[in-house]
């Protein structure tokens, strides 16, 4: 399978988030080689949408020549979009933000019905991309922080999409906390080997890594310079 990684962390390979992508691409591995290639978004040349719309008009050429011309090739290439990203105000990051708003040119400016909400006809067949969403955050539980960022994702990319949200997701990158932390990645790694072999997480394993490591109200006191 060809991966493409679009990492929408400013700290790059340092991101918290990252730990966990890693480890869900090293199950993956366990099942078969895969082919894997990340963009550090934060690195990318993309200019920002000018909503001119000329390249749903123009056979998708965009007025900017910039990263994205390559971004957008790396896309039609891949089997599997993979964005791993930190909550950013209960979103994400920009420079992420910014390569999401330039994959216009894929659609045409042609409407259609699908159930209840209309979208853009693509001006291909994407139907074989499937779309992973690992995102976590630095609060002590998911309540009320990654639904926007999720119900986006899920409008962005109806179908074939998987969606990981990871609170307390900064102790990755605390040696100290190894001792939850280690075994978490554990159940990372049999999660992107269940997806390798099965194209999905089993219901009960992905509830399990979207759970806080520790209680919450001893992450908050840790956190808060309590404990």
């Amino acid at each position: 399978m060809k991966i493409l990684v679009i990492n929408g962390s400013p700290k790059r390979d340092k991101s918290d988030v990252m730990h966990i992508t890693r480890a869900f691409l090293e199950g993956m591995q366990q099942a078969g080689e895969q082919q894997i290639q990340v963009i550090h978004a934060v690195e990318q040349n993309v200019k920002y949408c000018t909503g001119c719309f000329s390249c749903m008009n123009n056979g998708g050429h965009c007025i900017h020549d910039d990263d994205m011309r390559g971004i957008l090739e790396d896309i039609l290439q891949s089997d599997l979009l993979l964005f791993s990203f930190p909550l950013y105000c209960y979103g994400m990051p920009a420079p992420l933000k910014a390569i999401i708003d330039r994959v216009l040119p894929l659609s045409k400016m042609t409407m259609e019905k699908v159930g209840d909400r209309y979208q853009h006809v693509g001006q291909g067949d994407y139907s074989r991309l499937k779309y992973l969403m690992i995102c976590g955050c630095g609060f002590p539980n998911s309540q009320q922080n990654f639904e926007p960022a999720v119900s986006q994702f899920k409008l962005l990319f109806p179908h074939d999409h998987t969606i990981v949200t990871v609170p307390e997701s900064p102790m990755f990158n605390v040696p100290q906390a190894d001792v939850v932390t280690v075994p978490r990645l554990a159940r990372v790694r049999e999660a992107g080997l269940q997806y390798a072999q099965s194209g999905r997480i089993d219901d009960e394993l992905l509830a399990e890594i979207c759970s806080p490591m520790i209680p919450e109200a001893q992450y908050a006191a840790i956190v808060n310079g309590e404990a």
